[in-house]
């Protein structure tokens, strides 16, 4: 694989979840002037807006970003830009058209201006036939059209890696807890939500069961992961490059909730399944991560109780 065409590094989706801080810890690590933000909108005192550049960008628009990053001196992208699980099962046309139509617009931008590409799976590629703790090489059979496209998404980077010599990495990330951004309509939502409503309205109520158990990371282990990756180098990386499993936390919605109450005196939690409890249900309550692990050599900093310390403090204080 070559050299990628310039030092810059183009984030796509910017102003969600993951982007929110994505594009903070590359900012610190690269400069603000280094890292351009983008998305489909643009909203005002965001701070990937505010903090540097940012560019208004259809993901769909393949001339745009080979437009952006040859002109920009691009050399890096993260594609982050996608609708989520609970959003995507409400209009699954759309949902396909951005995740898959999205993913192949980067990675043709990609191929034509020679560019590194990290695009992110998610554990939605599981179905109900995994097993409750899934390994790298489990199944992929979703049950979800969100699933489906992510599964989609790995035989895309692994089709351009093998054929054109894309550089492509990604993780499978399990739900993400942050309190910089608010959820962007996944199914683990709930795993938010429940610290703004404890705060805010001393309760909450939980759209799945209790027992409900699936794999979660604290936000800034899921950058430190996704960072740890990209600097790894070409030759440590094997088959599951495109779509790691992650040594990740596992525990269910009602020990989130007692761990909560244990910090806030009177919190209480009432679980009203919904629809996104059949997405839950055909997810894993675990994953095996030591692929990983092994091959870039990471592991997760907070657990369950310092994971909602930091939640707490970090609503309380912003």
């Amino acid at each position: 694989m070559s050299d990628a065409t310039g030092d810059k590094v183009l984030v796509t989706g910017a102003l969600g979840q993951i982007g929110t801080d994505l594009i903070q810890a590359l900012r610190e690590r690269h400069g603000n002037e280094s890292v351009i933000a983008s998305d489909i909108r643009e909203s005002a005192g965001h701070p990937s807006v505010e903090g540097g550049p940012f560019m208004i960008l259809d993901v769909l628009d393949t001339d745009g970003i080979s437009r952006i990053c040859q002109n920009e001196g691009v050399g890096t992208i993260y594609h982050l830009a996608a609708l989520l699980s609970a959003v995507g099962e409400r209009d699954p046309d759309l949902c396909r058209r951005i995740n898959v139509g999205g993913t192949i617009s980067v990675l043709e931008a990609a191929k034509v201006c020679n560019l590194k590409v990290y695009s992110p799976s998610s554990i939605a590629v599981f179905g109900p036939d995994s097993p409750k703790h899934a390994t790298q090489g489990a199944a992929l059979n979703p049950t979800t059209v969100y699933g489906e496209t992510k599964v989609m998404g790995e035989a895309l980077a692994r089709e351009y890696l093998g054929r054109f010599g894309v550089d492509t990495r990604g993780i499978r990330y399990p739900g993400l807890i942050s309190y910089k951004a608010p959820p962007g309509g996944g199914t683990t939502d709930y795993a938010v939500e429940i610290f703004h409503a404890a705060l805010k309205e001393g309760h909450y109520e939980c759209f799945v069961r209790p027992e409900t158990r699936l794999p979660m990371l604290y936000m800034d282990d899921a950058i430190d992961a996704t960072l740890t990756l990209m600097d790894s180098s070409d030759d440590s990386l094997g088959d599951s490059r495109v779509g790691y499993n992650i040594p990740c936390l596992s525990f269910s919605a009602e020990e989130l909730a007692n761990a909560i109450s244990e910090r806030i005196e009177g919190f209480t939690c009432v679980f009203v399944p919904d629809v996104r409890q059949e997405y839950a249900d055909s997810w894993p309550d675990s994953i095996d991560g030591s692929v990983a692990e092994s091959e870039w050599i990471w592991s997760p900093d907070f657990d369950l109780s310092s994971l909602v310390d930091e939640m707490l403090r970090g609503i309380s204080s912003s």
